[in-house]
């Protein structure tokens, strides 16, 4: 009897294939979207942002094939980008794939409460830019809030954030709706080469190459469904979570950006205020179109903010299970939320918020950050995947084998050409977060009576140190400007 009704509880928890593609979507449609149209303006034009989302759409695509295969593959590696890294290149890279992509979603986390804050800030100028004094105690309210929130239970929280993706979509819906009605050819063709002129391929990759990160942070969420594979009621619909999300995704994505182009010039689109999806629709149609905009802006992301929270509390709770995360963060509460990987979200928020307090362009700089601390967990599951495919684990039969081969290689190729885009400052500031991190792997080993490195781990901790090291020296010398 008590095994059927914990089965009937297991059976509960699990969550159907509209649910998983809406974690998918609500993940990846969060503040990044609305930021598209600035973002690109600044970097380049219609030709430039073509080649972008060519190369971004590919590669995250073959991350998404990747992903999916994974989910197949390998059926009982839950939490996928953490499971991935361990299993294909051992404890301590799998601990730093968790560890970064944990630190990756706490940085969009705190990214959402600044355009929040600056969004709301038209009504309460006290808010400025979401630096001000301010802006951080409101921000920090709603941090520990959410939290409250969450401890209801994941698949209570997982249903609020399908209902919030739906929601939030339709001012996305109308703003591509209204700027295609509204969409001048001539502008557009003013647009197309960029501001500077210059018609060579060189110059169109490098306006590209400038676009990279953010097109990184708004792709983020496209694990979601692999980080969730253990609510999933059908295995199989893992995969297919991730392709429909994806998809769906990128066509708004692109959208989005290039009908902006025919709205305004490329340097009014440089200069606007964020969201700058807000500033384009009310320079079409009035005042009215800013107000919709940062409403839906809000709704959109409390959405992503609720759904990012979960996949951080997942990626620390699931190697706790398994005791590769000290034994702390499994704890759970009685509706079966990870309590303490919630606090351990919650924490870091709370001081990259008040990191905001000394930094300038507070938004760019944690959109950045979550970007390129993301970079190496997907870079290490797209290496796992042509791992696989080189030594033919799970390939006996040989089915799909050079299909999949090239799927992952090309996804492996992006990845390492994302960590190229995202600069040594970037990834010398993850080496900061990192560094530290290696506290929660010593405890978990001790608690295991483990070794805590091996050689070639030994080696890859200090390059870490090394490089937080180098961090914090460009910091103080102001190398590095945050």
């Amino acid at each position: 009897m008590v095994a059927s009704d914990q089965q009937t509880a297991e059976k509960d928890q699990k969550v159907s294939l509209p649910t998983l593609t809406a974690m998918v979507v609500g993940s990846m449609v969060g503040s990044g979207v609305f930021l598209l149209p600035r973002r690109f303006g600044v970097e380049t034009g219609v030709a430039g942002a073509l080649i972008a989302w060519a190369i971004a759409g590919t590669g995250m695509l073959m991350l998404a094939f990747v992903f999916q295969r994974l989910a197949t593959r390998k059926p009982d590696l839950d939490a996928g980008i953490y499971a991935y890294a361990k299993a294909g290149f051992g404890d301590y890279v799998g601990f730093n794939s968790a560890f970064g992509f944990w630190a990756s979603a706490c940085a969009g986390n705190t990214s959402y409460w600044v355009l929040i804050m600056t969004t709301t800030s038209a009504l309460f100028p006290a808010l400025g830019a979401g630096d001000t004094v301010i802006a951080v105690l409101c921000s920090s309210v709603g941090v520990w809030l959410f939290f409250t929130l969450i401890l209801s239970g994941v698949k209570e929280a997982a249903i609020i954030n399908r209902i919030a993706t739906f929601a939030k979509v339709v001012p996305i819906l109308v703003f591509i709706v209204i700027a295609l009605i509204a969409f001048k050819g001539g502008v557009f063709a003013d647009n197309f080469w960029g501001g500077d002129g210059n018609y060579s391929w060189a110059s169109l990759f490098d306006q590209a190459k400038g676009t990279m990160l953010i097109t990184v942070f708004v792709f983020m969420g496209i694990e979601g469904a692999s980080v969730y594979s253990r609510f999933a009621r059908k295995r199989e619909d893992v995969g297919r979570a991730t392709v429909i999300g994806f998809l769906s995704v990128l066509a708004v994505f692109m959208l989005v950006t290039l009908s902006s182009y025919g709205v305004l010039p490329q340097s009014e689109l440089a200069g606007v205020a964020q969201p700058s999806m807000a500033s384009v629709l009310e320079s079409i149609v009035g005042h009215w179109g800013s107000i919709f905009i940062r409403v839906g802006v809000i709704l959109s992301v409390l959405g992503a903010y609720l759904a990012w929270t979960l996949m951080a509390a997942e990626i620390l709770y699931i190697p706790a299970k398994t005791d590769d995360m000290p034994r702390f963060l499994a704890r759970e509460n009685a509706k079966g939320a990870p309590v303490t990987a919630l606090v351990m979200a919650g924490g870091l928020v709370q001081l990259l918020l008040i990191l905001l307090l000394f930094t300038s362009e507070a938004l760019d700089f944690m959109l950045d950050l979550t970007a390129a601390l993301a970079v190496i967990p997907y870079l290490l599951a797209a290496g796992y995947a042509l791992k696989l495919t080189i030594t033919r684990e799970t390939y006996g039969d040989r089915r799909s084998l050079v299909p999949d081969s090239v799927i992952a290689a090309l996804a492996t190729f992006y990845t390492l050409f994302l960590v190229y885009a995202a600069g040594w400052d970037h990834l010398l500031l993850s080496c900061i977060l990192y560094a530290p991190g290696a506290l929660l792997y010593w405890t978990a080993r001790r608690e295991r009576g483990l070794r805590v490195f091996r050689p070639a781990e030994a080696a890859l901790f200090a390059v870490i140190l090394i490089g937080a090291a180098g961090g914090v020296y460009g910091l103080a010398s102001g190398a590095i400007q945050i």
